[in-house]
């Protein structure tokens, strides 16, 4: 797959899981590509490890991108980290391809100067929230950081701890509810594209939501919801 350009407007765009559409999706690999290019920002996830340490991958194991199945929070992370990934191929195991500490990430966006947009991807205590905001600012970046969760826990306990801290509510559903929480928690939105249209996006605006959408790789869709104006936009290979 090769990228794709469009024009992007005003929109900022964000490398989902690095540039998945070129390296393996959450490897450094795949930051570093974003990092080598325009992006403004990039997406990961982040889990616990059964010895406290913080990784970074989608799934909550290994199965679909390395060659051995781990539970990751009933894994530690020396075993973890003992995992050979694939290639993009999703078949060549790549010795240069690991499962990376949430550290390594940061260190990555930071030498870059990229916006760290970082999923919280389980339903995390208040304490290894802080954990994971205390690791960040070991590496002098918390403000490089934006939080998503589709976990509104997860959010309102960074929230008692950053009250400042940017922050995004995943959502596939806009509804009072879901615009509720991000008004009383001061959140913006991290919305599933298609539910998004120009009115929605207008009144979310209104009420000062800024719009990020995942995940676009079509260019079209793209550029019209550039048109509509969308902040982010949220892609595997569009940059």
């Amino acid at each position: 797959m090769n990228t794709v350009k469009i024009n992007k407007g005003s929109a900022l765009m964000v490398a989902h899981r690095g540039v998945s559409g070129l390296e393996k999706e959450n490897t450094l690999s795949a930051f570093i590509a974003a990092g080598n290019r325009s992006y403004f920002g990039i997406e990961t996830d982040v889990h616990r490890t059964a010895d406290g340490k913080y990784v970074v991958i989608h799934d909550d194991s290994t199965g679909r991108v390395g060659q051995d199945n781990i539970v990751i929070e009933n894994s530690t992370y020396d075993l973890i980290k003992s995992v050979k990934l694939y290639d993009i191929d999703g078949k060549t195991p790549r010795t240069d391809l690991r499962i990376p500490l949430l550290s390594e990430y940061i260190r990555v966006c930071k030498k870059y100067e990229k916006r760290a947009v970082l999923e919280l991807k389980t339903i995390f205590t208040k304490e290894q929230v802080a954990e994971i905001v205390d690791i960040i600012k070991k590496e002098d970046y918390l403000e490089g950081v934006i939080f998503i969760s589709f976990h509104i826990q997860d959010l309102i306990f960074l929230r008692e701890l950053c009250p400042d801290q940017p922050a995004q509510f995943l959502t596939g559903e806009i509804s009072e509810r879901t615009i509720g929480w991000m008004k009383d928690y001061k959140l913006d939105l991290d919305a599933h594209f298609p539910s998004i249209t120009e009115e929605n996006l207008k009144m979310l605006h209104g009420l000062g939501i800024k719009v990020n959408v995942w995940t676009v790789d079509d260019p079209a869709t793209a550029e019209k919801l550039v048109s509509w104006g969308v902040d982010y936009i949220t892609t595997n290979i569009l940059e």
